[in-house]
């Protein structure tokens, strides 16, 4: 018996993304996300229950600000003290692991999906799904777009709008479309 669209998703192949059994599990994330979205501050905290029930492994200190969009959730692991302000988006086909004191600015969206390039594939949902890992420490501006397949080590920044195709080193400032290091001098 071959694998299922979620177990290929999971070990990197090409999956169908129109799926029953993954869109069963997008509905249970939009409901957690909604349920994050609309729920006074001062009841949801620093994380929604249902939203903190989803994830893959949860930190101590993790604040998400509302708010906050993620395609199943159970693919994210967000290390102690992450922070995300207002607007971020992880649409988390694959791992998305952000490391101890992350701080990502408000809009930003990390895709680990890609798409098919033959359309008639594309149309029918064929995707694969590559993972993101952020390091601790790491800084990431409002508006930056991360796509699958990245590492960001530690310590980086990744400036406000840029969009981040490559590795980024521990340490180093990238900014622009697509993002390239920042020169010293």
């Amino acid at each position: 018996m071959g694998l299922s669209e979620r177990q290929k998703m999971a070990a990197g192949e090409w999956y169908c993304c129109f799926d029953p059994e993954l869109d069963a599990l997008r509905w249970r994330a939009r409901e957690a996300v909604h349920a994050h979205n609309t729920m006074p501050p001062s009841e949801r905290g620093h994380l929604a229950p249902a939203l903190s029930a989803l994830f893959a492994e949860i930190g101590e200190g993790v604040f998400i600000e509302a708010p906050f969009h993620c395609s199943y959730g159970i693919n994210i692991s967000l290390g102690r003290r992450v922070y995300m302000n207002a607007g971020c988006t992880i649409l988390d086909s694959a791992s998305v692991r952000i490391g101890d004191g992350s701080m990502l600015g408000p809009g930003v969206h990390i895709y680990c999906a890609e798409h098919h390039k033959d359309a008639e594939l594309r149309g029918a949902g064929m995707e694969i799904a590559r993972p993101v890992t952020i390091g601790r420490s790491v800084w990431i501006g409002g508006g930056a777009i991360l796509v699958g397949g990245i590492t960001v080590g530690d310590g980086a920044i990744i400036g406000a709008g840029a969009v981040v195709t490559r590795d980024v080193a521990a340490g180093a400032t990238v900014v622009g479309n697509p993002a390239r290091p920042v020169r010293a001098g």
